[in-house]
């Protein structure tokens, strides 16, 4: 075996969840999905794609009617250029996972040096690793005090003084996941003008695009670097259908790519997956074609969600928490411990409240947790906060520092 596919780490948040397992009691916030189903109307397409016989092989890029949907679709949330444009650029993926395998696949070779932007979801630093980069992490700081603490934020000048013409390729993922933080269109624009100089590919990670609180719910997006690029930039751009249209487990996501780099990507496909599922591809065009039956009220329901969990956390002594802009996590620290991974199991056990380990996102997280507030119920939420609150209380944490 590689030694690099050897030296890779489990899933911290795996190794938490298993200390759940049979345990119908433990309230799991610690993977990043809702626990809402997926629209009846969504999975009825699928069904009626499988009844209909749709069960072969689909061209490597995706359908062609789904291609046009997302084009359809980019140019509604980013108007700039016609639909006409984006069609040339996507590549359909077999979840959003894969299309950022396909990217690094794509552009790293071994010896490479790649910028990852962190605290980060792990595969993004993972799979530049997997094709022999060598990875060089940017760590994203935190506000320790006045009325933004806890929040995390971009050293600009940090980012880009570690991205020079040696720089092969920068993943930044934005709305974050853990954090929330969320890039701006001006910060997006310089890092972009840097890169053009350095010629250095960009990889943006905008799974969570949609899920964006600035605007209130409305169901519009996050800054994305798609509206500040220019045609021929190096900038590849990775969506998934998983989290806005609650397609967690359907495995389908797409890339923006330049129109040159899509069909090498297609032959990419052709040598990891062959295809997306024609099955699934039918119901995601339904989802991008009725998205305004889903997302809206998604968001307006996840900001409910935020806006019970965020100010409960807060209002416990030795909490630090800012209110994130984007995604569907809260990210806090809890003062006197840096054990995370420790402390995340001993609350499956002890207190049967399932949360993410900080350190599953980067060394500059330990100490910290994630929860995902994506609740259909936001009460589950409460209890969830009551089980925390409860667990502090007890002499042995207290005894511990905690």
């Amino acid at each position: 075996m590689r030694e690099v596919v050897e030296s890779l780490e489990e899933s911290r948040i795996r190794e938490v969840a298993n200390e759940g397992l049979g345990r119908p009691d433990v309230l799991k916030f610690w993977f990043g999905e809702s626990d809402e189903v997926t629209p009846a109307f969504i999975r009825e397409a699928a069904i009626a794609s499988l009844q209909s016989g749709e069960t072969f092989y689909a061209h490597n890029l995706g359908l062609p009617e789904l291609r046009q949907a997302i084009a359809v679709y980019t140019h509604g949330l980013h108007p700039g250029r016609g639909a006409d444009h984006w069609f040339d650029r996507i590549a359909i993926t077999s979840g959003g996972v894969n299309g950022l395998m396909l990217a690094s696949q794509a552009l790293v070779e071994a010896g490479d040096e790649v910028v990852v932007v962190t605290p980060a979801w792990p595969n993004l630093v993972a799979q530049p690793q997997i094709m022999g980069g060598r990875v060089k992490t940017v760590s994203l700081t935190v506000v320790e005090s006045g009325a933004n603490a806890g929040a995390w934020v971009l050293d600009m000048g940090a980012l880009l003084a570690a991205i020079t013409p040696a720089t092969r390729l920068l993943i930044v993922n934005a709305p974050n996941n853990p954090t929330g933080w969320t890039l701006s269109r001006e910060e997006q624009a310089t890092i972009l003008a840097h890169c053009r100089s350095t010629g250095t590919w960009v990889l943006a990670d905008e799974v969570y695009e949609r899920l964006y609180y600035a605007d209130n719910g409305t169901g519009g997006a996050a800054p994305s670097f798609l509206d500040v690029a220019e045609p021929a930039d190096r900038l590849i751009v990775a969506h998934s259908f998983s989290k806005s249209f609650l397609m967690t487990g359907w495995r389908l996501g797409w890339l923006v790519l330049p129109p040159e780099l899509t069909h090498a990507v297609g032959k990419l496909i052709e040598f990891n997956t062959s295809c997306a599922p024609v099955f699934t591809q039918r119901a995601a065009v339904v989802a991008l074609q009725r998205g305004d039956a889903v997302t809206p009220a998604l968001v307006a329901h996840l900001q409910t969600c935020r806006d019970t969990l965020v100010p409960l956390l807060q209002a416990i002594p030795g909490v630090t928490l800012a209110m994130p802009q984007g995604g569907m996590y809260a990210f806090f620290r809890l003062e006197g411990q840096s054990d995370c991974l420790d402390v995340a199991k001993r609350l499956v056990r002890e207190a049967g409240l399932g949360l993410a380990p900080g350190s599953a996102f980067g060394p500059e997280a330990a100490g910290w947790l994630r929860w995902c507030f994506a609740s259909r119920d936001p009460q589950r939420l409460v209890q969830g906060v009551d089980r925390l609150r409860a667990w502090l209380r007890n002499p042995s944490q207290r005894a511990t520092g905690l």
